[in-house]
């Protein structure tokens, strides 16, 4: 039998498997023997727990130049990360996955999925179905024990603002994951590690990812991390889901105190570019000012700062 070379070497079977159909759809020839190390199957399994990739020995070069200048094309990257590229995104992370494979697929588009050779790399869509509903259901359970005071509308505000794309892609930035996402040639020269649909997709399919590796505990641990910040803003401002006007309603009526009534006290600038201010009052007395570039925004702004001054307050702020 002619030798045979190892042109790749990985620890992850989907690795193997996307370089054995890339070399196998280039007409080269992926080696299978039995046996010890001179007889090595395509995906022959070192003691360490590698995965040999092998060509016969005339055809390596042609092989490595094919990895070579798939890895090269379109400035797409790799077909799929190295160990060391996942290591680092399960360190932004905080966990390990004891199934690495878990992490690639939740890391795969379909526009990577679709240009694959090997037909056996599957996109992070069901993942991100699963993902969502894991966490919808995590921030329901922590809006649910941090903000007991708070009534369902304040609530389901906050976990819309909380699940929405915007705030995905804000963490997803925040965790760097833009740049380990598994594109295509045409999403990636489009801007897709940027996109924010991308971004806020692949955090879904990585918190499934978690779930399925290991366990609603593990997928929470990392929710809470990563949502942390969010929801101690929110405390602090003592609002849900960025509604200050309807927070300090509801602050001033368990206090038993009236309504609070918003007055316009400044407005300058041309048409085109105006800008407003207004006084929160409470008992005919101001509590707040605040601006902004329309009258609703000047509003919110004086509500969120009436509510720092009632949170300052050495009386627990139910005073206004």
């Amino acid at each position: 039998m002619a030798p045979v070379e190892v042109v790749f070497r990985t620890r992850s079977e989907i690795e193997a498997s996307v370089v054995q159909g890339l070399l196998e759809s280039q007409g080269l020839h992926v080696v299978r023997l039995a046996g010890p190390p001179s007889n090595v199957f395509a995906f022959s399994v070192s003691p360490l727990g590698d995965i040999h990739v092998a060509v016969p020995a005339d055809e390596a070069l042609e092989a490595r130049r094919a990895l070579q200048s798939y890895g090269d094309a379109g400035g797409a990257g790799l077909s799929v990360p190295l160990a060391s590229q996942l290591l680092a995104v399960e360190q932004r992370l905080g966990y390990t996955f004891r199934d690495r494979g878990h992490l690639e697929h939740a890391l795969t588009h379909k526009s990577r999925a679709a240009e694959d050779p090997s037909g056996g790399v599957v996109d992070n869509e069901s993942l991100e179905f699963l993902g969502d509903a894991v966490l919808g259901f995590v921030v329901a359970d922590l809006l649910y024990r941090d903000f007991p005071e708070f009534t369902e509308g304040p609530k389901s505000k906050a976990k819309a603002s909380l699940v929405s794309t915007t705030a995905l892609a804000g963490i997803s930035r925040e965790l760097s994951l833009g740049g380990d996402l598994l594109l295509g040639r045409g999403e990636a020269k489009t801007g897709g590690h940027a996109k924010p649909a991308l971004l806020a997709d692949v955090l879904e399919a990585i918190i499934a990812a978690i779930y399925l590796d290991g366990g609603i505990e593990a997928a929470r641990a990392f929710i809470e991390r990563a949502w942390r910040p969010r929801l101690s803003e929110m405390r602090h401002a003592g609002v849900m889901g960025g509604d200050h006007k309807s927070a300090l309603q509801e602050r001033l009526q368990a206090a038993g105190k009236p309504l609070p009534v918003y007055r316009i006290a400044l407005e300058t600038g041309p048409d085109h570019a105006k800008r407003f201010g207004v006084d929160v009052l409470v008992e005919g007395a101001v509590l707040a000012s605040g601006s902004g570039r329309t009258k609703k925004e000047a509003e919110q702004e004086a509500a969120r700062l009436a509510l720092e001054a009632l949170a300052s307050r050495p009386d627990t702020g139910a005073q206004p």
